[in-house]
């Protein structure tokens, strides 16, 4: 069976650096740091103070408040993003076939700031269980993916997958295989996460995962810094619109790139930490080479994962190395986390849109906050530290690696390679 080809026709995002596609590249090529003092609840007995929050946000400019009230944080974020997505691929939704249009979303959580007010209500309540009626539905991790196809009637495959921070990155590479195998035209496809709340913060921080630099928020997430001590909790939202490649053409549709293809694997070997040699995020990426039919030095980059972990920057940098051979000194590795955070199950989707950017504008966005080389971490590759670089990008891959093990990569290309 002949795979079908699949284009990037649209992208959405809100983050916290940039509340469109546009303000979101503006702000990652210029290094902007989207850490600030949490200003969603008190946090005076918590370790750490600040986060990467969506900024000047209201969504009521966006949904109805009614409506907007049936809704966790988190999937308001999804349908806001798909929003500016699928304005981008400007349809004509007269002749458009719905029924070969799908959803796969990604979210690592889902609605953890609905299950938190719930059960707080619950408890202040001396037991008593008043319930608000909507409170599974705006809970559960699927409910995202549920609204978009609602709004827009599209009535193809729907589904969510939930992969700890690999999450959208799964939901992207399920839809691009349903595309290339026949079973849909389009795919709305991405991630959105909402977790800067009381039960995230305090629970990442019972984790000793997140970085306590509260006398400097700004540049406390430094990936492969020899200083850095954990991760800065991010949130917010990035969907993409994919695209069979014969029906985005027939239909005159602006094309970003192409998705080239997916890799996946498991480090079976701890609930969280990554496998210290990096064996599962070398065969992720062997697997997402051997997909696309490329070979190693094809690559002119890779948006690492890069969490800003003692552990896990030393664990993909060695992968890289043994994936990439002597071509990975030669290649430009960056983690916009340094800018937007970790936006856990929406991280591989703000960060293959940082991807697909990157070879629209022949730029690649830097690893900000680096101070001191790790000793631990090869100081001959290139990480593009500290300010943007500019380079002819024709092949970009993006790891996404979550919690479980859980390893998926996704290689983005130019049309014409």
């Amino acid at each position: 069976m002949e795979l079908r080809r699949v284009v990037v026709t649209g992208l959405g995002a809100l983050t916290p650096i940039g509340n469109t596609v546009e303000e979101y590249w503006n702000s990652l090529i210029n290094g902007v740091s989207g850490a600030a003092p949490i200003t969603y609840f008190d946090t005076t007995n918590f370790k750490t103070k600040f986060a990467c929050e969506v900024k000047n946000f209201n969504v009521e400019d966006f949904i109805d408040r009614k409506e907007a009230r049936k809704m966790d944080r988190y999937a308001q974020y999804a349908l806001v993003s798909t929003e500016e997505a699928v304005k981008d691929a400007n349809f004509d939704f007269d002749t458009l076939d719905k029924d070969r249009v799908g959803v796969i979303w990604g979210s690592g959580i889902g609605g953890l700031e609905t299950f938190q007010e719930e059960v707080m209500n619950f408890a202040a309540g001396n037991g008593t269980p008043k319930f608000n009626p909507f409170f599974i539905p705006k809970m559960i991790a699927d409910i995202a993916g549920g609204h978009i196809s609602i709004k827009y009637g599209f009535r193809g495959p729907n589904f969510t997958t939930v992969s700890a921070c690999a999450s959208s990155t799964n939901a992207l590479i399920d839809a691009f295989n349903y595309i290339r195998l026949g079973h849909a035209d389009v795919m709305v496809t991405g991630g959105s996460e909402a977790a800067v709340t009381i039960a995230g913060m305090g629970g990442f921080n019972a984790m000793h995962a997140l970085s306590t630099r509260n006398d400097d928020p700004k540049t406390a997430s430094r990936p492969m810094d020899k200083d850095r001590e954990g991760f800065v909790l991010g949130e917010g939202a990035g969907a993409l619109v994919i695209e069979e490649y014969e029906h985005a053409k027939a239909r005159g549709a602006k094309i970003y790139c192409e998705i080239g293809g997916g890799g996946m694997s498991a480090d079976a070997h701890h609930i969280t930490a990554p496998h210290p040699e990096g064996l599962g995020a070398r065969n992720v990426m062997l697997n997402c080479l051997r997909d696309a039919g490329l070979k190693p030095e094809d690559v002119d980059g890779v948006n690492m994962h890069g969490t800003s972990t003692p552990l896990g920057d030393i664990a993909e940098s060695k992968a890289i190395i043994e994936v990439f051979g002597d071509h990975a000194y030669t290649l430009n590795l960056n983690s916009t986390k340094s800018m937007t955070g970790h936006l856990l199950g929406a991280a591989g989707a703000i960060e293959t849109i940082a991807s697909i950017l990157s070879i629209k504008h022949g730029i690649v966005p830097p690893t900000i906050n680096h101070f001191t080389d790790d000793e631990n971490i090869d100081p001959k590759l290139n990480f593009t530290f500290n300010k943007a670089q500019k380079r002819d990008m024709k092949v970009v891959m993006s790891n996404t690696f979550g919690f479980g093990g859980h390893n998926a990569c996704v290689l983005v290309k130019k049309l014409d390679m």
